[in-house]
Order: C-alpha cells, then structure tokens, then sequence
C-alpha cells in the first residue's frame, strides 16, 4: 500500500460499536470487492469494499470478515478470511497479507484462510438466530452488477433458509457518519494532497491548453504524494461545460476569457477528499464573472456557519435555497415577481442552482449518513453553492470540505486551498 494506514485500535473499535448495535445472537458478514473484468485478460484496479476496510483495515482482494460476538468460542467472536499467500503469488501478483500481518493490522487474533470459511460459517450459524448482510443502502445507489456480495447472501439463504436477516448498512450508516479523530486526519491528508494539485495548476492554466492537461497535471501531483490519484471521475469544464453538472469528457480547449470550473480532489487510504474551484484561463474575471463568483462565495459562507450538531439536512438546504434566492435577486437572476410566485415544490433557484449544498464526506466522497437525523460534531460535510448561467455562457460552483464541531462554525479542511477571487488573480498573474 501507498498511504499509511490507520491503527489496529481504530477498527477494534469500530467493531466493537457495530457489535453493540447488533441483536443479540447476530452474525454479520463483509466481503470484499470483486476484481471486475474490462476484456481478454484485463481487469480494473481493485478497490476495497469500504465497510470491510471500515471494519478491519484489510485493503484486499478475496478476503471476508465475520463478527460473531455471541460465539461460543471466543476465538471466533472475530475472524478474518484471507486468500492463502503461496510462492507462485508472490513472483506474479507480490505478496498477500500473512496471517500474522493481518493480526497486526486489524488487531484480530483469529485468521483463516478462505478455504476454510465455509466450514467455519457453517459452525457458527448453527449458534446463531440472525445473519446480518451487507447490502447498498445508500440513497444515491443505483447498483446493477451483481457483486462478491450478493453472491454470498445468495448462497447463505439458500443453505440457511430458515434464519432471519437484518441488514448491516443501516448500523453502518450511522456509525460511519461520525468520524474518528484517525479518519478527519486521514482526509486532512487527502486535502492536502489537492491543495498541492491546485496549486500547481494554477501556474499552468492559461489560454490553449486543454482540460486533459489539466486533469494530467493534478493526476502527477496526486501520485506524487502517494495517492492513488482521483477520489472521483475528475470534472474540468471550461467555458459552456462550466454550465454541465457531471461533465467528465475533459477534451476541450480552454479559451481566453472562459472560466474553468475543476471539481476535482485527491483520496488517501481511501478517504476522499470533494474540492470545486473555478477560476479565469486568463488569470483575470471580467466584471460580470466575479459579480457571480463573490455571490456563490457569500452563499458558501453562510450554508458553513449553519452546519451545527441537531440541524436536519433538509432544512438547513431550505435555508440556504433562501440565501441563494437573495443572491440571484441581487444579480438580476430572478425578480421579486417570480420569486413571490413560485412553488415551494420547485423554488425559483433551482433554475440556476439545482444540486444540494452538502453531502457527508468520508471513505466514500458521497458518504454514509442518515438524513433523516440530526447532524453531529466530527461529521464530515462539503459546502458547494453554484451558480449556473447558460445564456451567459458560464457557470461557477466552490467547494470545500468542513468538519462540524460540538461548538462554533466547522472546521474547513481546505481553508489552505485558494478560493477567494483577488487571491485567485494575485496567483495566477505569478
């Protein structure tokens, strides 16, 4: 691995508030991600299931971790499943985490290898009344592979049929939400990372280059510092691309006078971190570009100061549709006559800012988190107002990350990182 990972005590007590939360006699299981195939012999980098890594800090392929806290034997309270490591391995693929590695690093006592799983899951759920699966619970999932786990819960409710089930997303959910001081570091280092990438293209943006140069640029910055590169699709999108939400074609030329909007960050130990800055090819915003840039900075400001333990998620974007309604009014967006007569269902702002302000941040950049429920301190939030003018030809979206604390406005992680507009100029006349 790249990054250096968290400490054994940080998963043992991440397993021991999800075994809490567990019904009594519950097993749970967590797979790993599938290396999933592209053609011929070419697969896609692998990529831990985040609730595993969660859980026991194990970032490999064909692994599975079982909590039993009712076991009978105490051994078995905890296990991790590893693909045997064997000479043939080590000079094709490098080697496998070891049993006593794995110890180290999770601070399990008891590994297995995975041809063993079987008869030990089988042991063990003649002693237990529920099996707890790992399915997608997210709200934004739209999952239509079928992956390493669902063919196991597949095959448990065809062997056992007759235990209940829970799903252990829900736990995860919550538990995830809150971050660790461990995890907040880990995506401070993420940030950090972007910072690096942002300012080094600032000094290379400039009428002709083209956004996959860009997108090159911070991708050498990011590796550079031992990320394995983007958190997410990278957006850079000069001139009317500003104005496509989840634009990632990245091949246009940018021109003098566009804008550049670059929604783009690096990951460290699989923490994400979410960055959006727009900023003039020409080192320079016009009069109207900065008119609108200094209004979704005003907007970011405030939706920050609101992210406070006990607010709701859908009340405190209420609120800020309600700034960002008085900003469009001021740069002549909308009129009062419009604004008087629009649907609270579908608020005139919309037309200019349609996506949410925040989203939970953390293992995964639209991270777990329970809505429905208050906020809390060490939850870890984006804050990105944008404002978005097709018939103006562009559109500007900032964006940093922000950790709610239990007193006073958050902590912004990417206060570092250049956003202010005369800053933006000052740099990139350099």
């Amino acid at each position: 691995m790249k990054y250096n990972p968290l400490s054994s005590d940080l998963y043992s007590k991440n397993r021991k508030n999800f075994m809490k939360a567990m019904q009594a006699n519950g097993l749970a299981v967590f797979n790993s991600n599938d290396i999933y195939p592209i053609s011929a012999d070419s697969s896609l980098p692998f990529e831990q299931h985040r609730d595993i890594f969660y859980l026991s800090g194990v970032d490999q392929e064909e692994s599975i971790l079982l909590l039993f806290p009712n076991a009978k034997n105490a051994d078995h309270q905890e296990i991790v499943f590893l693909k045997e490591t064997n000479e043939h391995i080590a000079v094709w693929e490098g080697e496998k985490l070891s049993q006593s590695q794995a110890t180290k690093l999770t601070g399990i006592k008891t590994i297995y290898w995975l041809d063993d799983f079987e008869k030990i899951f089988t042991q063990l759920a003649a002693q237990c009344n529920i099996f707890y699966f790992n399915t997608n619970e997210h709200y934004r999932a739209k999952v239509e592979t079928q992956t390493r786990e669902d063919r196991f819960i597949h095959w448990a409710k065809e062997k056992f049929p007759k235990h209940a089930t829970a799903k252990s997303n829900f736990l995860l959910q919550r538990l995830r939400s809150v971050k660790s001081q461990e995890e907040i570091d880990q995506i401070k280092r993420a940030c950090e990372i972007t910072e690096k990438g942002f300012r080094r293209v600032l000094n290379f943006i400039k009428p002709g280059v083209w956004e996959y140069e860009i997108e090159a640029e911070f991708s050498h910055e990011f590796l550079k510092n031992r990320s394995k590169g983007f958190a997410y699709q990278p957006i850079i999108a000069s001139g009317k691309n500003n104005n496509v939400l989840h634009y990632t074609q990245n091949n246009a030329r940018c021109e003098a006078g566009d804008l550049i909007l670059m929604d783009v960050a690096a990951e460290y130990g699989n923490y994400s971190s979410d960055m959006t800055r727009t900023i003039p090819v020409s080192g320079r915003f016009s009069k109207r570009q900065k008119e609108v840039y200094q209004a979704v900075i005003r907007v970011g400001k405030e939706a920050t100061k609101m992210l406070m333990p006990g607010v709701l998620w859908k009340e405190y974007h209420i609120e800020v549709g309600k700034i960002m309604t008085s900003e469009l009014l001021g740069l002549g967006l909308l009129n009062k006559v419009t604004t008087d007569n629009q649907d609270p269902r579908n608020p005139a702002y919309k037309k200019y800012f349609m996506h949410g302000t925040s989203h939970h941040l953390g293992l995964d950049t639209h991270d777990y988190g329970l809505l429905e429920e208050p906020m809390q301190a060490n939850m870890v939030f984006t804050v990105e107002p944008g404002i978005y003018i097709p018939e103006e030809g562009f559109g500007i979206r900032l964006e940093d990350d922000v950790v709610i604390q239990e007193k006073g406005e958050p902590i912004n992680l990417m206060r570092n990182i250049p956003m202010e507009a005369d800053h933006i100029e000052e740099l990139m006349s350099k």
